[in-house]
């Protein structure tokens, strides 16, 4: 069965300096979407919702000539968890893989995206969340484990311990879940959070929780987990794209 891919792309660009919404700065002289967009093709996606918000008008007409692209609306930016829950319109009547990617990371590859959505099938899971591993974990969500090794929660850098800031282990802001479990999920989030927001991240523990198969992945290089939020890591992921 092919995929849905759900991209959030609601954001605003703050710490860009720039009133263009975040996923359309361009990189290598395309906007940064785009490759997020080809790569959850190339991975099995044949059916695309961008969740947008920020200058909402803008970014549906940048896309607009995509035809396996439709679009949900963010409103209010109340967090990752909102922004899927407002695709879920769009996917009431699907049964099946979705793929939830950020717009901001143009470094992915479709390889890796398709490794996550075969980690999902082939062990029938609720959820599979993307790891990466790096010493350079400052600002990134820790994927906990318990002592055999299997997956406990994602803890965001915030409302991690001392010792929860230590692990390696990172999340991607890649997952590929079952449909009816993610929105079931999504509707027990609360934004019990020291940002306030409700947290995509909180799913697979409450998931896990439930008896479901959650599975951590690390099928990612940390380059692809890259995500753009100011000039200077923009130009960062330019210097990696002329070079890879």
């Amino acid at each position: 069965m092919s995929a849905v891919g759900v991209i959030l792309a609601a954001g605003k660009s703050k710490r860009m300096h720039s009133d263009m919404p975040k996923v359309l700065h361009p990189a290598c002289g395309r906007p940064m979407i785009e490759y997020v967009l080809d790569a959850a093709r190339a991975a099995g996606c044949s059916r695309i919702v961008v969740v947008v918000g920020h200058k909402a008008d803008v970014v549906k007409e940048a896309l607009a000539h995509h035809r396996d692209v439709e679009f949900a609306l963010q409103s209010e930016q109340l967090g990752t968890g909102h922004a899927v829950m407002m695709a879920r319109e769009q996917l009431a009547d699907y049964d099946g893989p979705v793929l939830v990617l950020t717009g901001d990371t143009p470094l992915l590859k479709a390889s890796s995206l398709a490794r996550l959505l075969k980690e999902q099938r082939d062990h029938q899971a609720s959820c599979v969340v993307g790891t990466a591993r790096t010493e350079n974990n400052e600002g990134l969500g820790r994927i906990v484990r318990d002592a055999q090794g299997e997956f406990l929660r994602i803890v965001e850098q915030k409302d991690a311990t001392p010792d929860e800031r230590t692990i390696t282990e990172i999340n991607t802001g890649c997952f590929a879940y079952d449909c009816r479990s993610l929105f079931t999920a999504l509707t027990d989030v609360r934004p019990n959070n020291l940002q306030a927001e409700y947290y995509l991240t909180d799913c697979a523990e409450i998931l896990r929780k439930a008896g479901k198969v959650v599975r951590a992945a690390c099928l990612f290089e940390i380059s692809e987990a890259m995500g753009v939020n100011t000039q200077e890591q923009l130009q960062e992921v330019e210097r990696v794209m002329k070079i890879s």
